[in-house]
């Protein structure tokens, strides 16, 4: 059960899965929800009477109290960057959101911006708080300020970074970097800077969470928090199976945090004049 499967986050955890199931000579069904609660919780009301094994949840928004109901029914199932911790005995996979928040605010510190902005995802998700929380924390040790005009929320989806980018590029003062929370508010934020035909990275670097199969062939090829999605598919998958047997349920771990790195390519470098951006051209 997944949101949707065209962004690259969704297919390539997906394409991991498909990978063990394809070995283990399983056949799946697929269920998208387009993010709606109540498709969700009709799905997983479903999963113990349908005839089915078992299931990978990505990103679901179901409670904690109604996936405890369908973990007491005996229904086995592994979630994937679930929206609040699942402490309930089901195996989570989940990566450091928070380091790589940490990391992103890191690179750019360390390559001399003091005028940074984040378009981060919506607060309402673990992933979107997560990698706030360590971009501003990270700065802050560091001494860095982000006002409030450069603090912006985004929803993580493609448009509403095109226009937060192009709020940014109407301040007074610009920032000479920005971060942005995925993949899809990566591609906003790009398409804008392009449109207003500013040189990336030359008047204001972007560094991305979550690589795109084109991030390196893009103009300029983008720096990025790279964490490893299709590692993640085939391990819940691989999780799922093994809880098929329960022989082997008991000593699955309960929680995994997968590690996160920063892929630095052309889309991020000193700013020109330390904190003042260039003018678009």
């Amino acid at each position: 059960m997944l949101p949707q499967v065209q962004p690259e986050y969704f297919s390539a955890i997906l394409a991991g899965a498909a990978q063990v199931f394809h070995d283990e000579r399983q056949s799946i069904t697929l269920t998208t929800t387009e993010h709606d609660h109540e498709r969700e919780l009709a799905v997983v009301d479903s999963m113990a009477h349908a005839p089915i094994d078992g299931a990978l949840m990505l990103l679901p928004k179901e409670s904690l109290a109604e996936l405890a109901t369908l973990q007491r029914s005996g229904f086995p199932f592994v979630v994937v960057d679930p929206e609040e911790p699942v402490d309930l005995g089901a195996p989570w996979i989940t990566c450091t959101h928070v380091t790589g928040g940490r990391q992103a605010a890191q690179h750019l510190v360390d390559l001399g911006h003091t005028r940074i902005a984040m378009i981060s995802g919506g607060q309402e998700s673990t992933p979107g708080r997560y990698r706030r929380d360590g971009f501003l924390e990270a700065v802050s040790v560091a001494g860095v300020e982000i006002p409030p005009e450069l603090d912006l929320i985004g929803d993580f989806r493609e448009e509403r970074a095109y226009q937060l980018t192009l709020s940014l590029l109407s301040l007074a003062e610009p920032p000479t970097a920005i971060f942005t929370a995925n993949n899809l508010t990566t591609l906003g934020a790009l398409k804008a800077l392009h449109d207003m035909r500013v040189d990336v990275p030359g008047q204001i670097s972007l560094i991305g969470f979550d690589d795109l199969d084109t991030g390196p062939l893009l103009r300029p090829p983008l720096t990025v928090v790279d964490r490893p999605m299709t590692e993640q598919g085939v391990l819940a998958m691989r999780l799922l199976l093994h809880r098929f047997d329960d022989s082997q349920t008991r000593d699955l771990p309960r929680r995994i945090v997968m590690d996160i790195k920063i892929i630095e390519r052309a889309s991020t470098a000193p700013p020109r004049t330390p904190g003042k951006a260039g003018t678009t051209r």
